[in-house]
């Protein structure tokens, strides 16, 4: 058993594939299959489930896999110890970006650090924000920018206040909202709608708004990601309720209409509020550093990026 079987492990059960596990670890999918076979036969157990159509964890490799993830990331933060000496920073750095943030220009952000750390791989992670705040909780991503509505701040978490966004109306420029100066939620009853996933923090926002207006609604397209929400209203197949910014991205095909009781949303930054890694410290330094900010101070939860650093 050796390191690099153990992080084929953990990527084949973050991306359950094979193929992606070995695009991510830069080998064949030939190489990879056979390490990962090798150490089943050590262990005397199958690790995975394989079929034509998935990979899934056995029970033995869901056990397997906690003590595996522990000693990845014990060895990569080895890896950064050892580079302190010699004063150059090394590893990965996971961010973790809710499809819709609008808060922050995240290439840019990640253009200036690479640039300030070239030798630090950066790892973009996409997800809802219950799903990112939870792998900032355990460690699985450094930091993650998030968009919740008010009353739901994550807790166990360091957060910095970003933005704070009312949702507009979204709709073809050929619907007969598209021309209306402000609108109500009332006013959309008998719409066809299309949101993100039910339980998910961007539907939540939208789903409240309606319960406390008194308005039920119909949700026929439930999708993962805001250019396909668009692209359904931009059809004329349905209307959605989205923050201005990312109703602008489409404003050819998409008129944003004000809603005068829209939901309000708030995006943070969140990373660990106890131990943060260097890699993440640097990242909180270059974003404070950044020349055109992409953070805006002040807000509930604030913090200024000085938090304690790990050295474990």
């Amino acid at each position: 058993m050796d390191l690099q079987q153990l992080r084929y492990v953990v990527e084949v059960a973050a991306g359950g594939s094979f193929t992606r596990a070995a695009e991510r670890c830069f080998v064949t999918q030939s190489a990879l299959s056979h390490q990962i076979a090798a150490l089943e036969r050590e262990l005397g157990h199958r690790l995975f489930v394989r079929s034509s159509r998935s990979v899934r964890l056995s029970e033995a490799g869901e056990a397997f896999l906690e003590h595996a993830r522990a000693a990845v990331t014990s060895a990569d933060r080895a890896r950064e110890v050892v580079a302190q000496t010699a004063e150059e920073l090394t590893g990965t750095l996971r961010v973790g970006v809710i499809p819709t943030v609008t808060a922050v220009r995240v290439p840019e952000l990640v253009a200036a650090y690479r640039r300030a750390h070239p030798r630090v791989r950066v790892e973009l992670l996409m997800g809802s924000s219950e799903h990112l705040v939870n792998e900032v909780r355990r460690g699985a991503v450094d930091l993650a920018f998030l968009g919740v509505r008010p009353g739901d701040e994550p807790r166990g978490v360091a957060l910095e206040h970003l933005a704070v966004d009312r949702h507009v109306l979204a709709v073809s420029r050929r619907h007969r909202f598209s021309r209306r100066r402000r609108i109500n939620l009332a006013d959309l009853a008998g719409e066809t709608f299309a949101d993100f996933p039910a339980g998910s923090s961007g539907r939540a926002q939208s789903d409240a708004a309606f319960a406390d207006a008194g308005v039920a609604r119909d949700v026929a397209f439930e999708v993962g990601t805001a250019d396909l929400l668009l692209g359904l209203v931009s059809h004329g197949l349905a209307v959605a309720l989205v923050d201005p910014a990312t109703a602008g991205e489409y404003a050819p095909d998409v008129a944003a209409v004000p809603l005068s009781d829209g939901p309000r949303r708030i995006q943070y930054a969140a990373w660990d509020a106890q131990a943060p890694r260097r890699v993440t410290a640097a990242f909180l330094s270059v974003w404070g550093r950044a020349s055109d900010p992409a953070r805006h101070r002040g807000g509930p939860g604030g913090n200024s990026g000085s938090a304690p650093v790990s050295e474990s």
